[in-house]
């Protein structure tokens, strides 16, 4: 009998040790990843991150977690980026600075390159942008995973724009892009490259006298508190894109690759669908603040910008800009 009860002893106790191994086994083959963007927690880009992390989870069974880290926690785009390429960040939400480490995605950023939101996601989500993505890849060692969507980026001001002569001796502020720069230079008014995060304080000083962004981001910025009038001009339909880093994607199973791209596309949908009931929730807060919305003829600023458009193109890649400027003629 005694012999019986060590033997029991000795199996539940084998038994218990199995299960544990089983365990730590299991823990240590979950991969944890990290995903990084520059906006608040509020803003729809974070939303879609979760949401991301969420169908991450769940399609792998547990096998990989993805961590959001919002408000610029693992560094500003430009980090982000050289986080990926070394492999300290894995994924990363980044708008236009991939035009400092790809130079053809400086064209994406000329104004009045789309004519509609049709028009922008006829290339993103076609053949050529998914091309431009694997050559992406190819130069930067960045994985292009999904386009999300922004809404158009419009003009706020302290003095009536209705036209591009009307931008004369407006100082506005641009992000350090080219392309915005000389496109601003172009309509008529003075742009100052300046961080967003002065943007507010500048314009209640004075120092500027208007900025552009989409209006979701423009209204959680609390801007028309200081500005008059919002220029419905259309002038950029703008991108977010969901990178991951090669070395991080290198090291997932192929099911789980599978199950990241799926998760991808399905979280692109819920923030694409996300942003614009941002949008119209944005609009109503410029109206509630007073401000003007102003319809413009947004014909006359196209015009301003061609020139500088073509040759900004034969900088940057003439091919790329005449295949988008092909799709609508």
């Amino acid at each position: 009998m005694k012999s019986k009860i060590v033997f029991l002893l000795l199996s539940i106790t084998a038994l218990l040790l199995t299960a544990c191994n089983q365990g730590n086994a299991d823990e240590k083959e979950t991969k944890v990843l990290r995903l990084g963007h520059i906006q608040s927690e509020s803003n729809a880009w974070h939303k879609g991150s979760l949401k991301f992390a969420e169908l991450v989870e769940e399609k792998t069974d547990g096998s990989v977690k993805v961590e959001v880290y919002p408000s610029s926690t693992l560094g500003e785009d430009r980090d982000l980026v050289e986080g990926m390429q070394i492999g300290t960040v894995d994924f990363a939400l980044v708008a236009g600075v991939m035009s400092n480490f790809y130079e053809p995605y400086s064209i994406l950023e000329l104004p009045y390159l789309f004519h509609d939101l049709g028009h922008l996601e006829e290339f993103v989500y076609g053949d050529e942008g998914k091309r431009l993505q694997d050559d992406m890849l190819e130069e930067t060692g960045v994985r292009g995973l999904e386009f999300w969507l922004r809404g158009p980026r419009e003009l706020t001001t302290n003095r009536l724009v209705e036209k591009p002569e009307d931008l004369r001796g407006i100082k506005i502020r641009v992000p350090n892009i080219e392309a915005s720069v000389e496109g601003w230079k172009a309509m008529g008014a003075s742009p100052t490259p300046m961080n967003f995060g002065e943007v507010y304080s500048s314009l209640q000083t004075g120092v500027i006298d208007a900025q552009e962004n989409p209006i979701e981001f423009t209204a959680s910025a609390r801007i028309q508190e200081v500005q008059d009038y919002l220029v419905m001009t259309d002038h950029v339909f703008g991108y977010v894109q969901l990178l991951m880093s090669d070395k991080t994607f290198e090291g997932l199973t192929e099911d789980e690759r599978d199950a990241v791209l799926e998760a991808a596309e399905e979280a692109r949908n819920y923030q694409n669908d996300l942003v614009f009931q941002e949008e119209e929730e944005a609009v109503q807060a410029m109206l509630d603040a007073d401000v003007e919305i102003v319809e413009v003829d947004q014909e006359p600023f196209r015009e301003a910008v061609q020139d500088i458009n073509e040759k900004l193109a034969d900088k940057y890649g003439r091919e790329l800009y005449d295949t988008i400027q092909g799709m609508r003629e």
